[in-house]
């Protein structure tokens, strides 16, 4: 029998730390003056970030700080300190428990280059969207100063950055792979995912005399040990070329005390040996996973190989199921990187105790009237969920929040509305999102607890939605009309990416969608056209897109309203070739679409699509030595290339286009014409502005039937012309014959290009 879903403590159920006495302050201090107005003489527990001090919950350090708050602790906030010294990082004295380090609601590095390692000029949680606020690899910077400023005070570090480096993970800055971010920071210990859960468990374990050393087994917890824990089975997965016949592995952990033997007693004690069994033995025999923990191949292994990275990467992915994943464990030279397995989801009314805290909703009173972009931004946008069964693998939202959807309830939702109403200065009655990373994944999960206690798929909706998975919107349906309905609400609109390949599922859905809350454009995301490329990014195919489309039209007309799709599209995702972007932009044109914003492939840490890059792998199978090989494209031109092909109307990436369509035996798509891509040489000098925009969405409809789109060659106009050209040439050839050529026919000069 298959346990069912694993269970957790509430979140709100813990008995409340004595200084719960204080109250609840207005802002969580950010100065030793504030602390004094509040009657602290210190804090319990001080967490360093990144980002400007907002005091919303689309703010990690603000959901975070409430709640520790609501549990009873003083919380202070040294948000973005200058790391160039310790002065910031002592101005709210000692905690007395430990200090919570976090680069921001971005990954620092992301947030300061573009995927062509340029650096951004700005940073949108800073005031005045001001860049260069955080150090490169804020995390490692951040909890090394801490430790600077009291040697004796434990360090914990969590937030995306530390969540998707919590084992050995390849650097596309520095195109190596780094070692788990907990061994290169120094911290005692790292929380990835949302981790309401396990702050609150080793919190109150701290607070009642604990060490972070004795705190070993704690759900969505990484940490540090010198050897593996006894009385577990040892997975050994470090290779990826088992001979046909694999012998049982003798233990190296096993330890028997000196000057005894060991009897069935002493197995019982904490010494108890490490069984070990090669994975390919696995399958035959059912093993407790709570006694049960996977050995990856070790950092220095991985750093080396990548084929060894890529198979590390989705055995990760598969251990990501939080009722059924195992531990992890990495060897970095002496020591042993120990992931234990994900957090239990929370539960819709904890969902709701931790977005009803007492958020302020502005930024800390400090910044004056200084604008942060990221709040103007979500000011006004309301958070309905968390996590993405959508698996896609250039996306890191599942490595970190995991594939099980958590909602909260439509009341919660309501109530912050009118938290809006009262809080936010200016509100003019629109409510700019109701969403999260997937605007209609809310209450969508498994219908069946068994199957999901025991799924280790990627996604439920890839290469087909799961038959399991319930696709039913109409609490998102009814959650809609019901803000509509909030007296001073005129307008609510949906920012959030939509899965469109559920909402064709629901057509009432899409009805109510379109009618009210399209604001003209929806942006949605089928990332490419190609089969090849859409296998590795476990994306659907153009079909369902033509699906959605005819019902987006459809519900527009049916509305009375002029409305378009905005498509989105990556260039050189791993297994994107030059043809396959070729057939895109010819695809894109035959649209008539003429995108302005487009996305190279960015390497986030951990997801899979960065191991296909890194690799040249395919970890969306089993890994060997002779698996199948991912194209990449990494070269710098060539990315480029990639990217003008998304943008082929653009006079800029013409002539990098002419030379590529030469070099792939394609110069029938340049000159003029509809039916060509790129114009030719001499219509370079006669582009004298920009090109204008497009209209949005214009000449769509036709069905995606082949993954080789061709622009049609021969229309009947087409041949008229070239008839009628030709029969001039012939006839002026025969009048000039054996004349010289006349002057007035000179070679067309071509403007240099900037």
């Amino acid at each position: 029998m298959i346990k069912r879903h694993k269970t957790a403590k509430q979140l709100f159920s813990y008995p409340l730390y004595w200084a719960e006495c204080y109250g609840v302050s207005p802002f969580l201090p950010t100065t030793r003056e504030e602390m004094d107005a509040l009657g602290w003489d210190s804090c319990d527990v001080i967490i360093v970030s990144g980002d400007a001090y907002v005091d919303h919950p689309s703010f990690g350090m603000a959901v975070l700080g409430r709640l520790l708050e609501a549990q009873g602790y003083r919380v202070g906030i040294i948000d973005q300190p200058d790391w160039r010294n310790t002065d910031d990082f002592m101005r709210l004295g000692r905690p007395n428990l430990y200090f919570g380090v976090t680069a921001g609601n971005m990954d620092s590095l992301i947030n300061r280059y573009t995927a062509d390692l340029k650096v951004r000029n700005d940073d949108a949680y800073t005031p005045y969207g001001v860049g260069g606020k955080r150090p490169d690899r804020a995390v490692i910077v951040y909890s090394q100063r801490c430790k600077e400023a009291f040697q004796d005070v434990p360090v914990m570090i969590g937030g995306i950055e530390a969540s998707l480096r919590r084992i050995a993970q390849y650097d596309y800055w520095s195109d190596e792979v780094r070692r788990s971010v907990l061994i290169d920071s120094t911290a005692d210990i790292l929380l990835y995912g949302n981790a309401e859960r396990a702050m609150i468990e080793v919190t109150h374990q701290m607070a009642m005399g604990k060490t972070l050393d004795e705190l070993t087994d704690i759900r969505g917890t990484t940490i540090v040990r010198n050897a593996p824990p006894g009385g577990f089975t040892e997975i050994d997965s470090t290779r990826v070329d088992w001979p046909g016949k694999v012998d049982q592995i003798y233990s190296p952990y096993e330890y028997i005390p000196e000057g005894k033997c060991q009897t069935k007693d002493e197995e019982e004690s904490d010494v108890m040996p490490i069984r070990v069994i090669p994975a390919p033995l696995r399958r035959g025999e059912k093993l407790d996973p709570e006694k049960t923990y996977i050995r990856l191949p070790s950092f220095e292994k991985v750093s080396k190989d990548p084929v060894l990275y890529a198979h590390t990467s989705r055995i990760l992915h598969l251990e990501s199921n939080p009722h059924n994943a195992r531990a992890l464990i990495q060897k970095h030279g002496k020591k042993e990187i120990w992931v234990n397995p994900p957090p239990i989801p929370l539960e819709t009314p904890e969902m709701d105790g931790v977005f009803d805290l007492p958020y302020a909703r502005v930024p800390h009173p400090k910044y004056k009237k200084a604008r942060i972009p990221a709040y103007d931004m979500i000011k006004t946008s309301i958070n309905i969920m968390r996590g993405c069964f959508g698996g896609c693998t250039f996306c890191s939202i599942t490595e970190h929040e995991g594939r099980v959807i958590q909602s909260r309830s439509h009341e919660s939702i309501l109530n912050e509305i009118e938290d809006i109403k009262a809080k936010v200065s200016g509100f003019t009655g629109h409510i700019s999102d109701l969403g999260g990373p997937t605007s209609n994944m809310y209450t969508l999960n498994c219908n069946d607890d068994e199957v999901q206690a025991s799924c280790r798929k990627l996604s439920c909706v890839y290469p087909t939605i799961c038959s399991n998975l319930n696709t039913d919107h109409s609490p998102t349906t009814e959650l809609y009309r019901k803000t509509r309905a909030i007296e001073g609400i005129h307008t609510v609109s949906i920012a959030s990416g939509l899965r469109y390949d559920l909402a064709v599922e629901d057509p009432e859905y899409v009805r109510e969608l379109v009618t009210h809350h399209v604001g003209g454009l929806l942006k949605i995301a089928p990332e490419h056209s190609e089969q090849g490329t859409l296998s590795k990014m476990m994306k659907p195919g153009m079909g369902t897109y033509d699906r959605f489309k005819r019902m987006f039209d459809k519900y527009s007309k049916e509305a009375g309203k002029k409305q378009h799709l905005i498509p989105y599209f990556i260039a050189a995702h791993p297994g994107s070739s030059d043809e396959d972007m070729l057939n895109l932009a010819v695809w894109l044109k035959t649209h008539d679409f003429k995108p302005d914003q487009v996305q190279t492939f960015y390497p986030s840490p951990m997801s899979l699509a960065t191991a296909m890059y890194h690799s040249g792998k395919n970890p969306l199978k089993p890994v060997t030595y002779k698996s199948e090989d991912v194209y990449t494209p990494k070269d710098a031109k060539q990315r480029t290339v990639q990217k003008g092909f998304l943008r082929y109307h653009d006079a800029s990436n013409w002539q990098d286009l002419r030379n590529t369509l030469i070099k792939m035996g394609r110069a029938d798509l340049i000159g003029h014409g509809d039916n060509k891509l790129v114009p030719a040489e001499e219509k370079d000098k006669q582009i004298h502005r920009r090109p204008q925009k497009a209209k949005p969405g214009q000449a769509t409809g036709a069905s995606h039937s082949s993954n080789r789109p061709t622009l049609e060659k021969n229309t009947a106009a087409e041949k008229a012309r070239r008839k009628t050209n030709n029969e001039a040439k012939h006839s002026a050839g025969r009048s000039n014959s054996g004349t010289a050529p006349s002057a007035k026919r000179r070679k067309p000069k071509v403007k240099s290009r900037q």
